[in-house]
């Protein structure tokens, strides 16, 4: 066979070799396209459908957002109407306590002058009973009530009253005491638990006005307790101004006192407050 013979062989032959292969290539080009074709269209049918959900949902979604704006415009309304309220009632209460204070020094002003017209009042009745004896010409006994011995075991007694809680003895007691002799070396403690009494039934006004009667007492040892007691009745009865005051006497006129402490501790826990 010739050179030109093999040539044209080699031809034919390539030629139907490359026909194969094309149809082949042509053959899976189009099932991928089919097969991409059937991907396209699910992909198709899975937009349609969330096209459709959003079609649904979305007014829905919208209106419920609408709401929940409209509910928190809402509610910060009551909010702000709830707050100014109790601002409002924040400051009512505070004129109340201011009035409460006012008032309160007020009474305890008032009751001093009471306890002072009361003393004036005894002093007075004993000066008429001392004239009219003189008048009659009856004797002046300047003897007191109790002697020495007398006034210590009454002294006792009404002690013993007074931590019992037995109060009412315990003043009748201690009230003899102070009004039958004011020299005698008891006569300051006396008064002294004779306010005592007072304070332990909260009667602090009273307790105020009989405290203070200590100092008038010459070398009394019962003084810084006093003082002390005073700045806490004042404190007890809501008197925080006069509290302090109080305790800041203790402070400077005692500051060896076994209180000292106590009164410096209270005047810090007022200012805190």
């Amino acid at each position: 066979m010739t050179n030109r013979s093999n040539y044209i062989i080699t031809l034919i032959l390539a030629s139907i070799l490359m026909g194969s292969f094309s149809f082949g290539q042509s053959k899976d080009s189009a099932r991928e396209l089919k097969r991409l074709n059937a991907k396209i269209d699910r992909v198709r049918v899975m937009v349609d459908s969330l096209e459709l959900d959003n079609q649904i949902l979305l007014p829905e979604l919208m209106s419920a957002f609408k709401q929940a704006v409209k509910s928190k415009a809402q509610q910060d309304s009551i909010t702000l109407v709830i707050l100014k309220r109790i601002n409002t009632l924040s400051n009512k209460i505070a004129n109340l306590e201011n009035q409460s204070r006012y008032m309160d020094s007020t009474a305890l002003e008032i009751f001093h002058k009471l306890v002072l017209v009361e003393n004036k009042i005894v002093t007075l009745t004993h000066s008429y009973n001392e004239m009219a004896k003189l008048k009659s010409g009856e004797p002046i006994s300047s003897e007191p009530k109790f002697n020495s011995a007398q006034y210590k075991q009454t002294y006792m007694t009404s002690l013993g009253h007074f931590q019992n809680q037995e109060f009412p003895e315990a003043i009748a007691g201690f009230n003899d005491l102070v009004s039958s002799d004011a020299t005698n070396d008891l006569a300051d403690n006396s008064q002294y638990w004779l306010a005592e009494c007072y304070y332990s039934q909260k009667d602090f006004k009273r307790a105020i006005a009989e405290f203070e009667k200590v100092f008038t007492y010459a070398g009394t040892d019962k003084d810084d307790d006093a003082q002390l007691k005073i700045g806490l009745s004042y404190q007890s009865i809501g008197n925080v101004e006069k509290a302090r005051e109080e305790f800041q006497r203790m402070i400077d006129y005692f500051p060896g006192s076994e209180y000292y402490p106590k009164a410096k501790e209270a005047l810090k826990q007022l200012s805190v407050n």
